[in-house]
């Protein structure tokens, strides 16, 4: 059995997927993009745009009753490898040291809307 997950904090998605879906215990998130839900718009630069990613993670897992603590896994999507760095440095503040979960951090060709990354989590309840 699933259950669909949707935040009116985070961006609505921009076709045919949900923003989060939670089986057997597992939540898991769509990528998200740095969208700031209430203007539509993007941060500018790398780091503003990790911080917007993750504050989407942020509000769709509250929307679930769970926080930020209860995610294992995160895939970092970065359309510039040279980006990893800034990322790296905004990322690591939304985890206390020592807690961190599971990552992949990969560079890609071109992401929707030239964002600059996107980020997906898998949160357990």
């Amino acid at each position: 059995m699933k259950n669909i997950i949707h935040s009116a904090f985070a961006p609505a998605a921009i076709g045919p997927y949900s923003q989060a879906v939670e089986a057997n215990g597992l939540i898991y998130t769509s990528g998200q993009l740095p969208i700031n839900p209430e203007t539509g718009a993007f941060p500018a630069g790398i780091a503003e745009q990790t911080k917007q990613s993750l504050q989407n993670i942020k509000a769709i897992l509250a929307e679930a009753g769970v926080g930020m603590d209860r995610i294992i896994k995160t895939t970092v999507f970065l359309s510039d490898m040279e980006n990893f760095g800034a990322m790296n440095a905004v990322y690591a503040t939304f985890f206390p040291e020592g807690d961190c979960p599971a990552r992949s951090a990969v560079e890609v060709a071109r992401l929707p809307k030239d964002a600059l990354v996107e980020i997906e989590a898998i949160a357990v309840r």
